[in-house]
């Protein structure tokens, strides 16, 4: 895949590894080769030096109690108590090591800005200005999170091959059409080639 995208500045980077769990996992199709390529980018960052968020979305008892019913896609969790924090299905991936310089984040809605500690706020204190992107699904917590992270002026990163949907065509569309508009999509492969030192 060849790209136009400008080199990263590695002290200015952070790669988001958002939704690796059990539960998101189980419902994508070839979620093994997805979390392969992820661990890719992760093995790059450890190398470079570059920050690292993982987010998850798992929610307390209250969380679940001020989920209104309204919520076309929140109503349903909460009321079956999916995502439990603390239940296996909404831990990290076990294969994923978090050391302790990583930013840890557990959100309670879609997006990674929507959680605990302020994912913004923790990027923006530690200088970084360019987010790579990688998380399950596709259209879910990478398109609303790229959003949101677009209009806050990040430069931005997907890594195609280490993002999956449980619709391939959604992760097609979005990833071929849509995406394209705000953010540079690449493979992990590419990391290399794209990375620099300042």
């Amino acid at each position: 895949m060849t790209t136009t995208a400008p080199h990263l500045d590695l002290s200015r980077s952070a790669l988001l590894l958002m939704d690796f769990q059990p539960a998101v996992l189980a419902a994508v199709p070839d979620a093994d080769q997805v979390l392969s390529r992820a661990h890719t980018a992760l093995s790059w960052a450890r190398s470079n030096d570059v920050q690292v968020a993982h987010v998850r979305v798992a929610f307390t008892a209250e969380d679940f109690a001020a989920v209104p019913a309204r919520n076309k896609t929140f109503a349903p969790v909460a009321q079956n108590g999916f995502l439990a924090d603390g239940s296996p299905e909404a831990a990290f991936h076990a294969s994923f090591d978090v050391a302790e310089q990583d930013i840890t984040v557990r959100k309670i809605r879609i997006s990674a800005f929507a959680g605990t500690p302020d994912l913004r706020t923790a990027l923006r204190d530690r200088g970084i200005d360019t987010l790579v992107l990688a998380g399950l699904s596709t259209g879910g917590v990478v398109l609303t999170t790229l959003r949101q992270a677009a209009d806050d002026d990040f430069r931005l990163y997907v890594l195609k091959d280490a993002t999956g949907d449980h619709d391939p065509e959604v992760h097609r569309v979005l990833t071929e059409k849509v995406f394209p508009s705000q953010a540079y999509v690449i493979d992990t492969d590419e990391l290399g080639t794209l990375s620099k030192t300042v």
